[in-house]
This record gives C-alpha cells, structure tokens and sequence, in this order.
C-alpha cells in the first residue's frame, strides 16, 4: 500500500541520523555542520575603540578651539588620558583614551593654524564603539547542527577558534539499472539511451554537501544488481534509479530483499513518482527512485534531499516552501498528490508548459515546484501556491506543511 508524503517523510526523519563528528580546521569548514555549540570566548570589541578617524572630546569643550596634544592609532599598546582644553586625534579602531566622552569626525572640524575648532553640539558618546557591544564573553554564537556559511565563519574566527567538531559528510554511493542506458561517455545505439539520473543525482548530492560514489550502471539481471549493492553498503546512503515498478525486467527490489533489505516503504502516493522505496540493510539508507528522469529528479529533491539533510546532523533538517501566487491560470487532474515543476520570478510561480515522468527539458528550465493536493484541478491567476526551490534550500527546524490545497 502506497504512503502518503508526510508518512514517506516521517519514516526518513526516524532513520536517517546525524554522522559521528569529526575535527577539522575553520579554512575547511565552510558549508560543514556544527556537531558543538559555540560559545563565546572574547567580547567583542575588546576593549572601547573609535568608530571613526577624528578626535576624541569632552563635551563641554563643543563649540571651543583646542589644541591638539597627540595621535592615537589602531594597535597603540599605550593607555592614554584626555587633558583639559586640548583634543586627541584617534584613528578608526584605536583605543578611546581615559575620560574621552565622544569621538568628532575629522570632517566635522575646521583648522585653524595648529589648533582644532569643535562644532557648536557634540553627542554623548557618539562615534565609540563600546567593550562587548557586539559579543560578550558567554554568550551562545552559533548551535549544534548550524550549516556553516561564510559569515558564521567570521564569528569562529573572531573567537580565535581554529579547529571546530563538525559532522561528518555523508558518503552516497549512486547506481542506475537497466541495459538500455549507457554513460554519457558512451556510444549508443538506436535502442539505448544516456543515463542521466546518475550524473543528476551526484551532481545535486555534491551540492548538498555529499561525498559521493559512483559505481556504475548495472544491467537487468539480479545478479548484476546484487553486485552494485554489495558495493556500495561502505556507503551511508544508496540511491538508485530504474528498476522498481511492476515491468517483468525490473528486478531491483528483489536484488535488495536478496540482500536482507528492511523495507520502510515501497511506494508513494504521489505523481509521478509513486515507485519510489526506501529502507535500509545494516546502517545503510536505501532509496530506490523510478527510472524516468524528470519523476527521479523531483522525488530525489523531496526524499533524497530530506535524508541528506538529515544525515548531515542539521537542525534545519526539514524542507520548507516559499509563498507566492501562479502567474497564470493552470488546470491539472485530480486524484492523486502531484508534483508540478515551474519557475519562480521572485514574485510569482510559473508552471512548466509541458512536462512528463520522461522528459528532461522541463527540468533545465525549472527552479522550483509545487506539490499539489490530490482534491486540487484548476487554479486561478494570483493563486496563492506553496513552492519548494530546487535551486537552493528552504528549510525549517520546524515540520510544516509542503502542500497547496
């Protein structure tokens, strides 16, 4: 019997745990996924600075003309004090010396031989950047299961952290079934075809932050399957495509219950797609994806993207949509819970014109789709409609809804 999406989804969020962690240095840890939280070390600014290049006052000298006493600039060790009637040139960065109460900026004064005239109002404090305004010491910077972009990056480097535990990169190990296909490096005949959900899937799973295996096509025997599998279970993660629906030459699935294959499910309510497995031998994940590439592709971005994510130890391991409305009006039969590629504009969601479980074309053209309910056959311009990218990631350390009804 066939499960619908939210049970396909729940039973890979149950299997699929976070790798163990490892060390690795800040220079590698971009795009890395934090298995410790971060905590602060040093405040930040340590110790009160200047904002700008001007001269540090005190606020009753506003209005006056002052004579300069000295500079102080950015790396200055030495702890200097403000003297009555003069001013102190400071540089942007450097230490505010004892007793300043503002900093002027250089172009808010006028010279005068060698003295400095102040402007008639001087705010308190302005221009200072004070101790730990921007991190105090103890405070939590960055949590466990936090993907790392170039900025958190910033922060571990503010902190003086030059290694950090993160979790370790998935390995997916990718196979495709089927004597027709053959490598795009290859020769076909007119009976073959290109295998293109092998080089889609590694292609999406590098993306995603995975190592990734290849071990090359198998052909339609079970043996030759077998084969494959065995190979890959060093693996975290298998994906295959081809091979699991009802066609007398489809013998993937029996390959894998050969091989002792806990079952999780073996089909899903959704179009196209609906052959779609998953399950496990040992601690190995197993996704078997139908063979047409365009049904392959929108189910990996559902089911193989979710299970990475997983996997990867993030907090923000659950697909999440974008709001917008349809650009034009769309008809589709109901019955069953749909995928519907398109384009999104930043404004609105455009609809494929023309697309099929076997196509590739619509997909180059697509960066995000819909899942529709199955009660759903026609919208209206300004719809409102939920999208899921599949040129980069919405996710959530929330579960929510992923349908448009």
């Amino acid at each position: 019997m066939a499960v619908s999406v939210e049970e396909a989804l729940t039973l890979i969020y149950t299997y699929a745990h976070s790798m163990e962690s490892e060390i690795i240095p800040i220079e590698n840890a971009l795009g890395r996924v934090l298995a410790e939280k971060i905590i602060a070390t040093h405040s930040l600014p340590p110790f009160d600075n200047s904002a700008m290049d001007g001269y540090a006052v005190y606020l009753e000298d506003a209005g006056k003309t002052l004579i300069q006493s000295c500079t102080i600039f950015a790396g200055d060790k030495e702890d200097i004090r403000m003297v009555e009637d003069q001013c102190i040139r400071i540089m942007t960065g450097a230490k505010i010396p004892s007793g300043c109460e503002a900093i002027v900026p250089i172009e808010e004064v006028h010279f005068t031989e060698e003295k400095v005239s102040l402007p008639s109002f001087i705010k308190a404090s302005q221009h200072i950047r004070l101790k730990g305004e921007d991190i105090q010491s103890g405070d939590l910077l960055l949590e466990k299961g936090t993907m790392l972009h170039a900025h958190h990056i910033t922060l571990l480097a503010s902190q003086g952290r030059t290694h950090i535990h993160a979790f370790r990169i998935p390995r997916v190990a990718l196979f495709a079934s089927g004597n027709e296909l053959k490598m795009h490096f290859e020769t076909i005949s007119a009976h073959q075809l290109y295998n293109t959900n092998t080089p889609t899937f590694a292609a999406r799973a590098q993306e995603l932050g995975c190592e990734v295996i290849f071990t090359g096509t198998a052909e339609d025997t079970i043996e030759s399957i077998q084969n494959h599998i065995r190979s890959a279970l060093n693996a975290d993660f298998i994906i295959t495509s081809g091979g699991v629906s009802v066609g007398d030459a489809d013998y993937t699935k029996e390959a894998f219950r050969s091989l002792g294959v806990e079952t999780l499910f073996e089909s899903v309510d959704i179009k196209p797609g609906k052959p779609t497995t998953f399950g496990k031998i040992g601690n190995t994940l197993i996704l078997n994806l139908p063979g047409n590439p365009l049904a392959a592709a929108l189910c990996f971005e559902l089911f193989a993207q979710s299970t990475i994510m997983a996997l990867s130890g993030r907090t923000d391991k659950y697909l999440s949509t974008i709001t917008t409305k349809i650009s034009t009006p769309f008809k589709m039969k109901k019955g069953r819970r749909s995928l519907i590629p398109g384009w999104f504009d930043g404004a609105t969601f455009t609809p494929s014109e023309k697309f099929g479980p076997g196509m590739v074309l619509p997909l180059s053209r697509a960066n995000g789709f819909m899942m529709v309910d199955a009660s759903v056959e026609a919208f209206e311009k300004d719809s409102e409609v939920k999208i899921i990218p599949t040129r980069w990631c919405m996710s959530s350390p929330l579960q929510k809804p992923l349908i448009t009804q």
